[in-house]
């Protein structure tokens, strides 16, 4: 029986970094160089490479998210059974929640990457990349949507956060825990989520940029009012606990909600943002009655993402609220 067929899409970050004389490690290594340094990758899969971007994850842009979507997309057009992207671990968690949302069907994209660069001892890299293609060619990864691989957990995207700066186990999924794991090279799946969504864009997309503002012990507001005057087309607040903003910023929220979609986030990162519990004056219920609409279990970054690829679809507000309230719920 023919292996998978699984395409390995570079875009730099820690697992592709090597020395540099003085200026410390830089992305270097491409996705054909990563994948010719493991060849037991080719027990598991055909393999294929290409690298799309050599740069940390801290530089990755949301251009960036759509090019590595639309690339994607054509390689399982072109019969490829499944996806590895490599990329810096920064924004991992944005790229594979943008991922899951752009790329539909039911082969795996599998994002992985390292905490640790090749120099330093017990790099974490190559064990991350093999882990990772064996989800990808995993019968058992389909109909997942994407997925974060990482120290032989199995993550699903709108769940997993980056949480240690350092640890190689920076990746968790705080609100329902890893739905599977890799163990001598077998992939177990011990949970599927529900409710995944697609979005679909135009063919050029407009520009419509989303802030993302998280709110903190006597916040006066200037942060909040400048988005305005800058031009974006959305807002994601990360207000305090399960939705609430200091009461002299409610009015500014409200105001903010009649000119543009204002998402309600938790600046915690996990739980669902309440509804009705508190009543006070920049309570949640204060702010939902003032337009806000809620990011449910979303975290900021994510909801940020979600909000950008929905008012770039051409989304206007009463949709853009629907979808926010179905997401991760049962269809």
């Amino acid at each position: 029986m023919a292996l998978p067929s699984v395409h390995i899409i570079g875009l730099g970050g820690t697992i592709s970094m090597a020395a540099s004389g003085d200026l410390g490690v830089l992305p270097s290594l491409t996705a054909e160089e990563l994948t010719a340094a493991l060849p037991s990758l080719t027990r598991v899969a055909r393999i294929s490479a290409s690298s799309l971007r050599m740069v940390a994850g801290s530089s990755l842009s949301l251009a960036d998210l759509l090019a590595v979507a639309a690339e994607a997309r054509r390689l399982f057009e072109a019969g490829a059974d499944g996806i590895v992207v490599t990329q810096g671990t920064d924004t991992i968690e944005e790229v594979a929640f943008g991922l899951d949302l752009l790329v539909p069907g039911d082969g795996p994209v599998v994002v992985t990457g390292a905490m640790r660069n090749p120099t330093q001892p017990g790099a974490d890299g190559p064990a991350n990349l093999l882990a990772a293609v064996q989800v990808a060619a995993s019968p058992e990864a389909r109909g997942l949507g994407a997925l974060v691989v990482f120290a032989d957990e199995v993550h699903a995207a709108r769940f997993v956060q980056k949480t240690h700066t350092q640890s190689i186990g920076t990746f968790r999924s705080r609100l329902a825990g890893p739905i599977g794991w890799v163990a001598e090279g077998r992939v177990r799946i011990v949970a599927r989520p529900v409710g995944r969504r697609h979005v679909t864009l135009p063919e050029v997309p407009p520009d419509r940029p989303v802030a993302l503002v998280t709110l903190s012990l006597g916040d006066d507001g200037r942060l909040l009012r400048a988005v305005e005057e800058l031009g974006y087309a959305g807002l994601v607040v990360e207000a305090l606990g399960g939705g609430h903003a200091p009461a002299p910023l409610a009015e500014t929220l409200g105001h903010l909600a009649t000119g543009m979609p204002v998402v309600l986030a938790s600046r915690t990162g996990c739980g669902e943002v309440l509804r009705k519990t508190y009543g006070f004056t920049g309570s949640e219920s204060d702010l939902l009655a003032r337009g806000l609409i809620p990011a449910g279990a979303l975290d900021g970054p994510k909801a940020r993402i979600l909000l950008w690829l929905l008012l770039m679809s051409g989304a206007g507000r009463e949709e853009i609220a629907r979808v926010f309230d179905s997401f991760m719920v049962s269809p």
